[in-house]
């Protein structure tokens, strides 16, 4: 654990260095000064004074997903059903009071960004993200498992990740557990978040540290990145970038060894907590122009779909909808799970369509 807090301190110095913050793009004010989603704000900022009151014990937790080893967790969980905390039933906020069971549901979802966050600039990092599938991959025991966001285990390998292979085994208690987005074609697992690595859980680190630990840990793994006999599919890094209007536009204006789907919007400050959150936010490429008001680069990324607009419409619909819902009940976490509250279970969608009525079923397959 002193490597993990020599790295935190080294983030924690690099952070509070003199850096005067950049003034908010004048497009971005704009959005502000009109008030957009002012309910959706006071949401993300009750759920990140949430998640510091928050205690939820990740180390048991990433122990438990490395050995698979769950006795004991029903009869905690029958204990805790029957309590209630009043104060958080009247937060409109879509977080899990407890650390889900096995393999479904483990992985941090996102939301439309259809509310842009006024402190977007200055709080948030923006991750490009390959076509591909949400997996969760778990190394542990001498072998790698990848996981689907229902939990069911779709693959199982060696790999250079610590604990994934039975060469690289020290002890039972090297284990990893990432976020990835596995690309088929690509044979590569793209690596999003981490949650523990060599059996140190992160899941309560913020999110530019988590980002910060996982490039600078996988730098070290020799061999992880290229496919070999005991490493059969590549993993790789994706990069974070600022949410600057400057930077935004040399992101859409890159080029990427990969096909890319969209963009993710992560809070700076958020936890990794299992489920959906307003404080990761999801956008195609092309609609940033729309969304945040910039002027863009004309590119492949950004070139409009005809059933962009339609697109828009049925996603403001959406979360319109959401909200009205949300007024009227208090969903409990397995109702919320039925009834569509994970949104983006994968970040791609399969099936590009050619037509507003194709869009409806690709949007449908993005949010539910």
């Amino acid at each position: 654990m002193e490597e993990l807090s020599e790295a935190l301190a080294a983030r924690v110095a690099v952070s509070a260095a003199p850096n005067s913050p950049a003034a908010p793009h004048p497009r971005f004010a704009a959005y502000k000064a009109r008030g957009r989603g002012p309910g959706q704000a006071e949401r993300r900022q009750r759920l990140l004074r949430l998640q510091r009151a928050r205690r939820l014990d990740y180390v048991n937790h990433a122990r438990r997903l490395a050995e698979d080893d769950w006795a004991g967790v029903e009869s905690e969980d029958e204990e805790e059903e029957e309590e209630k905390d009043a104060n958080e039933e009247e937060m409109d906020v879509d977080v899990p009071r407890k650390l889900p069971k096995r393999y479904a549901n483990q992985l941090m979802l996102s939301e439309w960004l259809v509310d842009v966050p006024s402190d977007l600039e200055q709080e948030w990092v923006v991750v490009v993200c390959p076509i591909g599938k949400r997996a969760l991959v778990v190394a542990s025991k001498g072998s790698t498992a990848a996981y689907t966001k229902s939990g069911f285990c779709v693959n199982r390998f060696p790999s250079l990740l610590p604990g994934g292979n039975r060469h690289n085994l020290l002890n039972d208690k090297v284990y990893s557990i990432l976020d990835c987005i596995y690309n088929e074609a690509k044979q590569t697992y793209y690596i999003l978040d981490v949650m523990c690595w060599r059996g140190h859980p992160v899941y309560d680190c913020q999110s530019d540290f988590r980002f910060f630990w996982l490039l600078s840990k996988i730098q070290e793994e020799e061999g992880l990145g290229e496919k070999s006999r005991i490493n059969p599919f590549k993993f790789v890094g994706l990069q974070n970038f600022p949410c600057t209007s400057e930077s935004l536009c040399k992101v859409l204006a890159m080029d990427y060894p990969f096909e890319v789907d969209g963009l993710l919007f992560y809070h700076k400050q958020t936890h990794y907590t299992p489920g959906s959150t307003p404080l990761v936010g999801w956008l195609r490429p092309y609609m940033v122009p729309d969304i945040l008001g910039l002027t863009v680069p004309a590119t492949l990324l950004t070139a409009k779909p005809d059933y962009a607009g339609h697109q828009l419409q049925q996603i403001m619909e959406h979360k319109k909808n959401k909200k009205l819902a949300a007024g009227k009940s208090h969903l409990s976490n397995k109702e919320a799970a039925k009834n569509g509250c994970y949104e983006l279970e994968h970040l791609s969608t399969p099936q590009p369509a050619n037509s507003p009525e194709g869009q409806d079923e690709a949007v449908s397959q993005m949010e539910n």
